[in-house]
């Protein structure tokens, strides 16, 4: 029978001693017979015999410890907290005017907009607290924010409606073919606000997002009528700070189209498709379509005439905070060892930083550019789109509460008829 376990720590107090003592050839007659009477694995056994009595760091359930071997007292490694009370507050302000950005997006919006926070008296800060916030890291930030996220923890039906004709006459592009290295050659896309009901008319939202940059400009139309489609990309072109070089959309019928094709061939515009049922072609509008278009208007039944005007004048104020303050970040390279792929990205960047890097924009456009990010408060277009946000949400429950009115009284009256 072994020895019992107060049994071997009693033998290895006193084994212990002589072993540290020993000279080499010593120590290992020494070892042996510890092993024999102990049982104990050769490299623990002289892991143990070698540092018994004193203390080591051990990490353990994530926290460094400091341990004495053979010993029973346990100390926990103390550090002062860098990051005070006053800096996460300051954070969470931010990452609230950040639309609530991952940490490795967060580093970057934090980096671009603490001046023009300042400037615009939205953030008063001490010379530490400031240096504590250029300083932080995207793990930190995310360790910091983990329970706050959890109480943010919005499914969308597909409207698209294949177009049949024309389609070969228009190129099919797909997603690893993106290599134009320019502004100009962007996706677009529909995003249907039927609420969960196909029935009858519903606004959708045309996106269109620069593949180069990220910017993206959103329009609302009553329907998916090419006419109100094609009417919202030539306003959207207007609004564009880059020539407009290339189309590339899903086979849906409001796009494949003669006017769009015409149009496009007109103005030497490159017009490309996805392959059908391939979503991941058009990868770079898809993700803004929940990035920009849902996380903002939701998932709401949008079919009046006031509604689309507040999600126009939404729109208008979203593009300049999506565009100016919203760091994307863009895959660089993706390789795949046996079944693992691995990631890397870039540095995160504002679709606007990275028009001002391009060299394939016009000066004049980089200076009105800058111009414009200069006169912007972040923090006040945030509260003017949740401002917004909050009337269409009003408009949307007032029509609700309405339609269910009358459904009740139009279910009494039939009600009233048959009994009667």
């Amino acid at each position: 029978m072994g020895l019992t376990m107060n049994e071997k720590k009693a033998v290895a107090r006193e084994v212990a001693k002589r072993y540290q003592k020993a000279s080499k050839k010593q120590k290992g007659i020494i070892l042996k017979e510890f092993i024999a009477l102990t049982e104990y694995h050769r490299t623990y056994a002289s892991w143990l015999l070698r540092n018994f009595g004193r203390k080591v760091f051990l990490r353990l359930n994530g926290k460094e410890n400091i341990k004495v071997v053979g010993g029973i007292k346990k100390t926990q490694r103390k550090r002062a907290r860098y990051y005070d009370e006053k800096t996460l507050r300051i954070l969470r302000s931010i990452w609230e005017i950040s639309d609530y950005l991952c940490g490795k997006r967060l580093v970057s919006f934090i980096k671009e907009t603490l001046p023009s926070l300042e400037k615009f008296g939205e953030l008063k800060l001490d010379s530490d607290t400031r240096k504590k916030l250029l300083k932080i890291s995207p793990a930190t930030i995310d360790r910091e924010l983990k329970q706050d996220k959890k109480k943010y923890i919005l499914k969308s039906r597909v409207r698209t409606k294949p177009g049949t004709l024309l389609k070969h006459q228009i190129p099919i592009r797909t997603f690893s073919e993106w290599n134009d290295k320019r502004p100009g050659f962007v996706e677009i896309d529909l995003v249907g606000h039927d609420g969960g009901d196909a029935s009858g008319e519903f606004a959708y939202t045309l996106d269109l997002t620069d593949v180069y940059s990220g910017w993206t400009e959103t329009e609302a139309v009553r329907n998916r009528a090419q006419k109100w489609v094609f009417e919202a990309l030539i306003n959207i072109e207007k609004r564009l700070p880059f020539k407009l070089l290339g189309l590339d959309s899903d086979n849906d019928s409001a796009f494949i189209n003669d006017h769009l094709l015409r149009y496009c061939n007109e103005r030497n515009i490159t017009f490309t498709r996805s392959r059908p049922y391939k979503k991941n072609d058009n990868c770079f509008v898809e993700q803004k379509n929940y990035s920009v278009v849902r996380r903002n208007v939701g998932y709401f039944r949008y079919d009046t005439e006031e509604e689309l005007k507040m999600l126009n004048e939404l729109y208008r104020h979203l593009r300049l905070y999506t565009n100016f303050f919203q760091p994307v970040m863009k895959l660089k390279e993706k390789t795949r060892i046996g079944s693992r792929i691995t990631k890397h990205y870039d540095i995160a960047k504002t679709p606007c930083r990275r028009l001002l890097e391009s060299e394939h924009i016009d000066r004049v456009i980089k200076r009105k550019l800058k111009k414009q990010y200069e006169s912007f408060n972040p923090a006040e277009l945030k509260r003017t789109i949740t401002k917004l946000q909050n009337k269409l949400l009003r408009l949307t429950a007032l029509k609700i509460k309405v339609n269910n009115e009358k459904n009740f009284v139009y279910n009494f009256n039939e009600a009233t008829n048959i009994i009667s």
